[in-house]
């Protein structure tokens, strides 16, 4: 073995070991499979917008609608997510957030008109918003040195739900029907949660703190810890990245088979493929950041992806599609360094609350993103809508260039 081989694996063992060792590596596990399934499910959707239009006779805007609320409700959780999470304790809320969307899904399943599809996805989005913030601060504080790795290994396993669970929803709404694939959730929903109860500890941090200065100041002591630094900068990247995203996953399955003609088995695929690729990016993002630094990692993320989205209306053909969307999928690696940036400059003491508070902010924004591809859709500009996404990729790599 040569020595620039050895000094590689040399280095993924120590990496291993500092993830696993204290009985963190369990932790680690636990909230990976949660993670799997809470974003999982939330990029069923997509996959599954076809039936939902069908079903309930749903326009592009009123199914981008759909998709606004689903972000919008899981963006405004966050903020109550993570000051419960600084009062009652990380672990905790993390099992609720478990168990409440194993309740939820079971509504979604069930709903017989649109006005319950609505009621029983915002319910579902509130409860997983509360596992959100949660998984970067418990990181934050069991890892003093692998936080960007750690995050970069949920968020792999989150990709691999959306690789798996999409392709699996999509087929048994084939063949059977779109309920039974939010049936089938429930129960590993409960499963997550005794997991997260048998391992992760009630509280990781000492957030209490900050809960207590609540009543006097919340604003104030909200602002002062989101707003020094270059965290302002940060979040003006992450609102782009996640107006890209939630506007990209939102609508690419619908995208691929009313604009480019593709099965809807095939644009299950091709959208398992970007999530499957993301599962190999995410990690390496995030040990590149932990190497080199976030910003030659952001330049170099959102500068590849914004080339994708630019050629992704001029593409036909499978086998280029295939290749674009290897392409994209590399945008997935933009929140590993974002958030776990954020999450780590915060105070120690508002950890829980300061970056719900800030998620929510970019999420809202990026929940309007759906919305807006869905109007540019019904006003016959479906195509071109997702050179919007191009251009605000394309804002997010001048800020990071100019500004970080």
């Amino acid at each position: 073995m040569s020595t620039r081989a050895q000094q590689a694996t040399n280095r993924l063992k120590k990496s291993v070991h500092e993830l696993w060792r204290d009985g963190n590596g369990w932790i680690l596990v636990s909230i990976s499979l949660g993670w799997f399934l809470s974003i999982g499910v939330r990029l069923v959707y997509p996959a599954i917008a076809p039936f939902f239009r069908t079903e309930f006779e749903l326009t592009l805007g009123t199914t981008g609608f759909l998709l606004t609320v689903l972000w919008g409700a899981y963006a405004i959780g966050h903020i109550p997510g993570g000051v419960v999470g600084d009062r009652f304790g990380e672990g905790r809320i993390l099992v609720i957030s478990s168990i409440l969307a194993a309740a939820t899904v079971l509504a979604v399943a069930t709903a017989v008109n649109v006005w319950m599809l609505f009621a029983a996805t915002i319910t579902f989005g509130l409860a997983t918003a509360l596992f959100g913030p949660m998984r970067f601060t418990v990181f934050t504080d069991i890892y003093e040195h692998r936080a960007g790795s750690a995050v970069g290994i949920t968020m792999a396993a989150g990709s691999a739900g959306n690789v798996v669970l999409p392709i699996v929803a999509t087929a048994i709404a084939t063949y059977l029907t779109w309920r039974y694939s939010f049936l089938l959730f429930a129960p590993f929903f409960l499963l997550v949660a005794i997991a997260l109860w048998r391992t992760v500890p009630a509280r990781t941090s000492t957030g209490a703190r900050a809960v207590e200065e609540l009543s006097s100041r919340t604003i104030a002591r909200i602002w002062e810890g989101i707003s020094h630094g270059v965290i302002p900068t940060v979040v003006l990247i992450q609102i782009c990245f996640s107006f890209m995203f939630q506007g990209f996953t939102g609508f690419y399955p619908t995208y691929l088979i009313d604009v480019k003609g593709v099965s809807p088995t095939s644009a299950a695929t091709l959208f398992g493929l970007f999530f499957a690729m993301s599962f190999l990016i995410q990690p390496l993002a995030g040990a590149m950041m932990d190497r080199i630094g976030s910003r030659p990692t952001l330049i170099g993320i959102l500068g590849v992806s914004a080339i994708g989205l630019w050629l992704l209306p001029f593409v036909d053909g499978l086998f280029l599609l295939v290749a674009v969307t290897v392409v994209l999928s590399i945008l997935s690696g933009c929140a590993v360094v974002t958030q776990t940036y954020i999450a780590d400059e915060l105070p120690a003491d508002m950890k829980g609350t300061g970056l719900g508070t800030v998620k929510a902010g970019w999420m809202l924004i990026g929940a309007t993103s759906p919305l807006i591809i869905g109007a540019l859709g019904d006003s016959g500009y479906f195509a071109e809508s997702f050179l919007l996404l191009a251009a605000v990729g394309t804002i997010g790599l001048v800020i990071t260039v100019t500004r970080l």
